[in-house]
């Protein structure tokens, strides 16, 4: 039997018994020897705080642990007293997997004593968390980006309506510049993290990398409120993150060997996709700012083409020389 399907086992006979429960019934019913009863009890009292107590038996009463708080797992920790099944458990471990993988630090940290907590306290599974969580395994990709240690005090900024004083280095003029924000909205895109933020030096919405912001100190200033409209306009709209107002349809013709696997993917939700009688597929995709929807065809190389429209067909061609002539 697994340590969480002890401790549940544990939990219940303390609960639904009216007198103390002797250590030997405990150890009996358990099936477990002293040593790892002691651990079990060293867990539920110093990691879960379950409100366990020793009686004496003094005065002819019976001895034992008792459980002072009858409905401690529903109360306390906010669970059902009736378990989860194991299918439950196994669900709750995966996203606990999941979850570790998209927080860098903050979801590890802080919801890892919740999560031991509740896996060991609804556990009906024999597997332990350990067996489970070894059977899946989350690869990151190349075009992830290092960790923002500043990453709590941007998401406390943004869940508190506050303002942030961040420094923030900019990739593209190699320049630094103090700035003073109102978060909008933290976004998880492709492995990274982005703040949407109404920028008070720039007088308008902006999306900073978490990963480019070296410095960040939370401010007293409430948050400046931008309509949800606006922040709409510059992320979550069209393709990828880079959104904006002037909404473009391109054309992309993909050949026979790509179809198959780009009939299968969602670039957007708007997007429009049809075989050709070659067996290609013509795929048309919303688009305010080219520059994501440009490294996304690029990947493709020659088996993409880019029909319409006739700016966006240049630049791509014009990239796809420059990286041709490297090779000259």
């Amino acid at each position: 039997m697994s340590q969480a399907a002890r401790i549940r086992d544990f939990v219940a006979i303390l609960e639904n018994s009216r007198l103390p429960v002797s250590r030997a019934r405990l150890l009996d019913e358990l099936e477990v020897s002293a040593a790892t009863f002691k651990r079990d009890l060293d867990l539920l009292r110093d990691q879960m705080h379950a409100p366990i107590k020793w009686v004496p038996g003094e005065g002819g009463r019976d001895r034992g642990y008792v459980l002072e708080d009858k409905g401690w797992s529903s109360g306390k920790l906010g669970l059902p007293k009736a378990w989860f099944s194991a299918s439950e458990i196994y669900a709750l471990l995966m996203i606990h997997e999941l979850a570790s993988h998209i927080g860098p630090g903050l979801l590890t940290e802080h919801l890892q004593p919740l999560i031991t907590r509740v896996t060991l306290m609804l556990s009906a599974a024999e597997d332990s968390p350990e067996d489970v969580r070894a059977r899946v395994r989350l690869l990151n990709s190349a075009s992830k980006r290092g960790g923002s240690p500043h990453f709590e005090t941007v998401a406390r900024a943004a869940v508190k309506r506050r303002r942030l004083k961040i420094l923030y280095f900019t990739r593209s003029r190699n320049d630094r510049s103090e700035r003073i924000v109102s978060p909008q909205v933290i976004v998880h895109y492709k492995e990274n993290w982005y703040l949407v933020a109404w920028c008070h030096k720039a007088e308008g919405l902006r999306m900073f990398a978490l990963d480019a912001i070296e410095e960040a100190a939370l401010m007293k200033d409430p948050a400046k409120v931008v309509s949800k409209k606006l922040v709409e306009e510059l992320v979550g709209r069209d393709f990828g993150i880079y959104s904006g107002k002037n909404r473009k349809l391109a054309k992309l013709l993909f050949t026979a060997r790509q179809a198959p696997w780009v009939r299968s993917e969602t670039w957007h939700k708007d997007q429009v996709g049809e075989s050709t009688a070659d067996g290609g597929f013509l795929l048309t995709v919303p688009y305010s700012d080219p520059r994501e929807l440009i490294l996304e065809i690029l990947r493709y190389g020659p088996d993409v083409r880019v029909l319409e429209p006739t700016e966006l067909q240049q630049e791509v061609a014009q990239r796809l020389r420059a990286a041709a002539d490297q090779y000259a």
